[in-house]
């Protein structure tokens, strides 16, 4: 009827109890949010800076030097930085052969290649990742080595960024650079000092493949004293260094 008054029951307040935990769940949102926003602005930031300045170690050089404290070993780190002008290119090369042919014209990603040894892993065969040199450094730069799902999307992310903001000279300039190529010898230029007494700018296509031959498993495998898997190893990635054209394959990389 029209005019006529209605009375609604008021609703009934919340319990201390109900509030107390509509309290925590707010107070936990708001602190993901703030970690979300930080962390994206600390990563981005972080690789926005590497772009231009030296990488001075990668936690795998940490984890190195402190393993072989522990086990009374040496560790001291062999690492001396040089630019990307300063390396010979047959190095350049060379890792791109061995590790990653596709590396000027995928983005980040080699998709062929990680669908093969999903397959393979599937049918319980052991074969190498499928890591490109662009995950490589991701993963060797700003994450740790175990494995997990939670590095392995971290990395993804990494990835991306690097690919973005370094683009593909930067990359490799930093891969050439952090890459373990012995015990305790990170980078072509104290590898190509230890080894063969000269700066990596002088490397030889020989001398390029030997150290690339060992990255698989620098730790196990000499470059001064290859076994049978990296003597026949070395001549393979010669060839294939010829057959990708040589270094024409890495001149117009691209730097942004």
């Amino acid at each position: 009827m029209a005019g006529k008054n209605t009375y609604r029951k008021p609703s009934p307040k919340p319990t201390p109890k109900i509030a107390k935990k509509a309290s925590v769940f707010s107070y936990i949102k708001k602190l993901l949010y703030k970690v979300v926003f930080y962390f994206f602005i600390i990563s981005i930031g972080s690789v926005a800076l590497f772009k231009f300045l030296p990488i001075p170690f990668t936690w795998t050089m940490m984890d190195q030097k402190v393993a072989s404290i522990m086990k009374g070993e040496d560790s001291e780190i062999h690492y001396s930085w040089r630019s990307y002008n300063n390396v010979s290119r047959e190095m350049h090369l060379a890792v791109v052969a061995a590790e990653d042919q596709l590396f000027p014209e995928h983005f980040g990603f080699d998709f062929k290649h990680m669908q093969i040894a999903y397959k393979n892993n599937l049918k319980g065969k052991k074969v190498r990742g499928a890591s490109t040199i662009s995950q490589q450094v991701a993963k060797n730069v700003f994450l740790w080595q175990e494995r997990s799902y939670i590095r392995k999307a971290l990395e993804v992310y990494f990835t991306f960024l690097i690919e973005i903001i370094w683009g593909k000279q930067r990359i490799l300039e930093v891969y050439v650079n952090v890459a373990e190529m012995g015990k305790n010898t990170f980078g072509a230029e104290a590898a190509a000092q230890q080894y063969f007494g000269i700066s990596a700018k002088n490397l030889t296509r020989e001398q390029a493949a030997k150290l690339a031959a060992v990255l698989p498993s620098p730790r196990k495998w000499s470059v001064t004293k290859p076994g049978p898997y990296v003597s026949r190893r070395v001549p393979k990635i010669t060839r294939q260094m010829r057959a990708l054209g040589g270094t024409a394959y890495i001149k117009d990389l691209r730097s942004f």
